[in-house]
C-alpha cells in the first residue's frame, strides 16, 4: 500500500532535480569557473633594499638570521606522486647547494595543476634541514600538503633559505 508520504516523495524528487537543472541553465555564470593564472608566485624581497635601515631595525637581542644566496642553490630531480587516498602531495627532489656555507630552513613553493588547467593549488613547505656547502641532499617522499584531487602536474621552487 502506497501512503500519502510515499507519493509526495516520488513526485518531489524529480521536481527538485528539474528545478536545480533549470537554475543552472538560467544562471550560466554559476556553471563557469574562471581560468586561474598557473604560474608560481615567487615574490622574494631583496635583503639589501633601503627599507631596512639600521635605524628601523629592532635593537633587542634577537638572533638575526642571514639569508642565503639562492643563485647557487637549486632543486633538481623533482617528481610528484599522491598519498593519503589521493589528496596529499608527496614530492621527491634533491637540493644542490653550490655556496661556500651550509644552508638551513629551506622554504619551498609548489604549484599543482590539473591536465586542463582549471584546478590549481599552491602549497608552501618549510624544511628544517641543513644542506652542507658544495653538496646535495635528497628529500624522498616529502609531504607537501593537501591538494586538489584533479591535480596531475607539479612544480616546486625554492623561495628562501638561511645560512647555517
Amino acid at each position: 500500500m502506497v501512503t500519502r508520504f510515499d507519493r509526495r516523495m516520488l513526485l518531489g524528487i524529480p521536481v527538485l532535480a528539474a528545478a536545480g537543472i533549470a537554475g543552472l541553465l538560467l544562471w550560466p555564470s554559476l556553471a563557469r569557473t574562471p581560468q586561474p593564472d598557473l604560474k608560481l608566485n615567487l615574490a622574494v624581497t631583496n635583503p639589501s633594499s633601503d627599507q631596512a635601515t639600521p635605524e628601523t631595525m629592532p635593537t633587542d637581542s634577537v638572533d638575526r638570521v642571514e639569508a642565503a644566496n639562492l643563485d647557487r642553490v637549486r632543486l633538481s630531480r623533482q617528481s610528484f606522486r599522491r598519498g593519503g587516498m589521493g589528496s596529499q602531495a608527496l614530492m621527491t627532489f634533491t637540493v644542490r647547494n653550490g655556496n661556500d656555507y651550509d644552508i638551513k630552513d629551506l622554504e619551498l613553493l609548489c604549484a599543482f595543476k590539473s591536465r586542463d588547467g582549471r584546478y590549481t593549488t599552491e602549497r608552501r613547505k618549510l624544511l628544517a634541514e641543513t644542506v652542507g656547502m658544495k653538496s646535495r641532499k635528497a628529500f624522498p617522499t616529502t609531504l607537501i600538503g593537501h591538494i586538489n584531487i584533479r591535480a596531475s602536474r607539479a612544480k616546486c621552487a625554492l623561495v628562501t633559505a638561511s645560512r647555517a
